[in-house]
């Protein structure tokens, strides 16, 4: 493909509030100007109405959330106990029982969020989620082993996930490396990565104790039971640090789409960029596997509805974090209350919505001609 080729969808990428138009120079360099356009900035609003509107449902739903149950609380009292004015008995089913499993599927589904709209967009396709390739697999491997052989505590088993996570992202990186890294090739090695590490939970689990085997496979699962302010503190640490990054480095995102030759024709370090871009990435759906799980779909489907949403014009990392807090919100809601008083993890539901979409993307691309 010639540089001239690649160089065509850089001529109506929208930049914050300017149109990147490319063209060849004398020497055969792209060389990129922009001039304002009055489409980017109508962009830009949807992209920041859609996120308002994300951000009130999900707060919404997070009240909710926290005002049913066994002991029924009125949304006034919720929200006089949010603030600290509420009876003590508020107070307490709130703020010590009830919030930290909220927070915990807000920040952890924002992190999910987030995490898919970045490795689908460096990818340039709608598969290269971190549990369709393999990311959230290597964190369960790796902490299946810790519950299974270790006998861990929750701190190791959270360490041994972010460890499993970071090692699966740097084994998938290094064997699809080809002189670059597509996402054909990236989404292909990640499934047969993905298959494998499956094995090996497998045949820990049949390893395993009874007990041992049963605080596995509800691990494995996705679950938010039992979340305490002990899971809310390391997600909240992670997403106030990676948050701003990933946003710092979306300018190469906007980038790398246009294909490697032009991005180098533009004097960007691809491999740099893309390493960095992946290692915000990874560390995203680590903590995220690490505090409750591989929950499945989320990081799969949360950008896919936010590019919708936003008109596909951006790069909407954020409305992507926000759909992921409130699909994950919502599926602990239907968990908790959908079946009452029995709860079903998290990651049940997640899957019962997830997996007919995942469906219906192999389907487009079948139909389209298209791998990604």
């Amino acid at each position: 493909m010639s540089l001239g080729t690649q160089a065509r969808p850089a001529e109506t990428e929208a930049v914050g509030t300017s149109s990147r138009r490319a063209r060849r120079d004398g020497n055969g360099l792209v060389v990129v100007r922009s001039r304002r356009l009055g489409v980017s900035t109508r962009v830009h609003r949807r992209s920041v109405v859609v996120s308002l509107a994300l951000a009130a449902a999900t707060f919404a739903v997070l009240c909710w959330s926290l005002a049913v149950g066994d002991f029924p609380i009125p949304i006034g009292d919720v929200l006089a106990a949010l603030v600290g004015a509420g009876s003590d008995d508020a107070d307490f089913i709130v703020r010590t029982l009830r919030l930290p499993r909220g927070l915990t599927a807000v920040l952890v589904g924002a992190a999910f969020g987030l995490s898919g709209a970045i490795f689908q967009r460096i990818a340039r396709n709608p598969l290269a989620s971190p549990d369709i390739i393999g990311i959230n697999a290597g964190a369960a491997a790796a902490a299946v082993f810790v519950i299974v052989v270790v006998s861990g505590t929750s701190a190791q088993v959270t360490a041994g996930a972010l460890a499993g996570a970071t090692a699966t992202a740097l084994a998938i990186y290094l064997l699809a490396y080809r002189k670059g890294v597509t996402g054909y090739r990236l989404v292909l090695v990640g499934i047969g990565v993905t298959a494998m590490l499956s094995s090996v939970t497998s045949f820990l689990l049949t390893r395993a104790q009874i007990y041992d085997a049963q605080r596995a496979t509800i691990w494995l699962t996705g679950s938010l039971n039992g979340r305490s302010w002990d899971h809310v503190r390391p997600v909240t640490a992670a997403l106030l640090v990676l948050v701003p990054v990933s946003v710092a480095l979306a300018r190469h995102l906007r980038v790398l789409e246009v294909g490697d030759d032009t991005a180098r024709g533009l004097g960007v370090r691809i491999e740099r960029s893309r390493g960095a871009l992946l290692l915000v990435g990874v560390a995203l759906a680590a903590v995220s596997t690490a505090s409750a799980g591989p929950i499945a779909f989320v990081a799969l489907v949360a950008p896919q509805i936010a590019r919708r949403l936003t008109g596909g014009r951006t790069l909407a990392l954020v409305p992507a974090a926000l759909c992921g807090a409130l699909l994950l919100v919502s599926a602990d809601l239907l968990a908790r209350r959908l079946f009452a008083p029995s709860e079903l993890p998290v990651g049940v539901f997640t899957a019962i919505l997830g997996a007919p979409y995942l469906l219906y993307l192999l389907a487009r691309a079948n139909r389209i001609g298209s791998g990604g």
